[in-house]
């Protein structure tokens, strides 16, 4: 580190050459003058003093003067005043005026290096903090630049879901609208089970719209074939759950996404695929949307049945409870009246979402 250079002013040449010598000892490069009319010369022209150690006896109107010129065109300079302490009040008036940093006696050797020390401590922590403050400048920025990136990101992503799963629909027109619907549902009974966050409630909306994207793997032949089909080809639909996981799980998705493709076909009771999995293994915002499914599905149109009506698929979800489908799910679902999951459907399928509504306006008589 460059040596700091310190000025020393005092009319006593015994006393300066003393303070001088003692200040050397510590490596300090030392420059030193008669009186505080040579300083100021030193000091209002282009310097690289970092401290002003001053020795007066008497401080008078015109030296204060100076002092002020000096602090004025030097605000970071550090300023040391000597002097006997007959005059307390003028001191005490400087430090006030932050025309000068510590004031000590002149004889006091040890004090005069310990406030130096203190002003080359304190210059250190102004340094850092000032280069803090210009990391903080900068992170500030580029995390403002990171928001907006990821508020565009975040609509390039939902508009891919949206175009993704409207491409999946239109594989088949008979189901056309059904995860728009399921994630609609899905979403009112992960409120009816008290889950509120928006950000894991809109997850769970992702995951019910992205729910079949292993299909897209599924050739037309097997997907789209009339009559029923063979214990292989049911092998390949059975796939299904494990290539969509597959297909998204390189984007790092959140949990509750991949959960529900992964594991919306696994039942309460073990008998589901693709990991069998049995009870609360499976992953809550799978069993949600594994009722949702059911529910959509029961109540739409079939090309080999027409659609039922939202009691006969209550009477069904609750033949399966605790088989198909959990117990807590079933009964939040039971918890809505039939009209409202109805209404639900209608607004949905007409593209005006407003469950929120449904969910807290009184029951119908």
């Amino acid at each position: 580190m460059s040596k700091r250079r310190i000025l020393v002013v005092d009319a006593q040449e015994r006393r300066r050459r003393k303070l001088v010598r003692f200040l050397r000892e510590f490596a300090y490069e030392i420059d030193e003058v008669n009186d505080i009319k040579q300083a100021t010369d030193r000091l209002l022209g282009v310097n690289s003093f970092f401290c002003l150690v001053l020795a007066c006896d008497r401080l008078d109107g015109y030296k204060a003067g100076l002092l002020k010129s000096i602090h004025s065109f030097n605000p970071q300079l550090s300023i040391l005043l000597l002097t006997r302490l007959e005059q307390p009040f003028i001191g005490v008036e400087l430090l006030q005026k932050g025309l000068v940093n510590h004031i000590s006696e002149p004889d006091n050797l040890s004090g005069v290096y310990a406030a130096i020390i203190n002003e080359e401590k304190k210059r250190e922590l102004v340094q850092k903090n000032d280069l803090y403050l210009s990391e903080l400048k900068k992170l500030k920025l580029e995390q403002e630049k990171n928001l907006k990136r990821a508020v565009v990101l975040e609509e390039i992503y939902d508009t891919t879901i949206e175009n993704l799963m409207t491409a999946l629909d239109l594989r088949d027109v008979e189901t056309f609208g059904h995860s728009r619907t399921v994630a609609k549902y899905s979403q009112v009974l992960a409120q009816l089970l008290g889950i509120n966050d928006k950000e894991r409630l809109d997850n769970i909306r992702k995951g019910a719209l992205l729910h079949d994207v292993g299909k897209i793997a599924i050739p037309d032949a097997i997907l789209k074939k009339p009559g029923s089909l063979s214990p292989e080809e049911w092998e390949k639909i059975r796939l299904h759950p494990s290539l969509g996981f597959g297909l998204i799980k390189e984007i790092k998705l959140v949990p509750e996404v991949g959960n529900i493709i992964l594991y919306h076909h696994e039942r309460y009771d073990g008998t589901g695929y693709p990991k069998k999995l049995k009870g609360d293994d499976i992953p809550l915002e799978a069993r949600i949307f594994a009722l949702a499914d059911a529910l959509d599905a029961i109540t739409s149109y079939r090309p080999y049945r027409k659609e039922r009506d939202f009691k006969v698929a209550q009477e069904e979800i609750l033949r399966n409870r605790a088989t198909q489908f959990d117990p807590e799910v079933v009964d939040a679902f039971c918890s809505l009246e039939l009209d409202k999951w109805e209404k639900i459907r209608f607004k949905t399928t007409r593209l005006l979402p407003d469950y929120e509504t449904l969910l807290k306006s009184p029951k119908s008589s």
